[in-house]
């Protein structure tokens, strides 16, 4: 079942490595009081993923001045994140979703199959907002790997919630 606007946004705890070097828990419920982007995608060290991470960090202080925390997402382990994220200087918290139960609460999912060499359990890359009371006022997935989310549309809402 799809998450979209409207919906109470499903809770979750995933760990993270990248920022601090240490591994970390990260809860969606720590935001509580502060708008959150949480934003999927599929696999790290690829193409359109690092861009789009590297161009986030770049610009995070257009979302920290909306009063927003930005969080990825994917299936990759907290290693691999980690030297992704060292090689690519992306300073946006990187939670790994390892065993594929986030990506299941927010029907994120390929198919069986869906993704590019028949690679399965991996996230379609998807953007949430998702307000300060847990409320999602934003949703968008995307089904193909290569498209980008609509971060004006992203600015626009949390711009919305302020």
């Amino acid at each position: 079942m799809s998450i979209k606007s409207g919906d109470k946004a499903p809770e979750f705890t995933l760990k993270s490595k990248n920022v601090t070097g240490e591994v970390k828990d990260y809860s969606l419920s720590d935001f509580k009081g502060k708008n959150v982007v949480l934003l999927f995608f599929p696999q790290a060290f690829t193409g359109v993923c690092t861009d789009e991470m590297c161009s986030v960090s770049n610009g995070l202080s257009s979302y920290s001045d909306l009063n927003a925390e930005v969080l990825g997402i994917s299936v990759d382990s907290v290693f691999t994140q980690e030297a992704w994220a060292k090689a690519n200087n992306i300073t946006i918290p990187l939670l790994s979703d390892f065993n594929k139960k986030v990506i299941n609460l927010y029907d994120t999912s390929y198919p069986d199959g869906g993704f590019v060499f028949d690679m399965n359990g991996v996230s379609k890359r998807a953007a949430f907002v998702i307000d300060k009371d847990g409320i999602v006022r934003y949703s968008e997935v995307l089904e193909n790997a290569g498209d980008l989310p609509d971060f004006d549309k992203v600015k626009e809402t949390l711009k919305s919630l302020n």
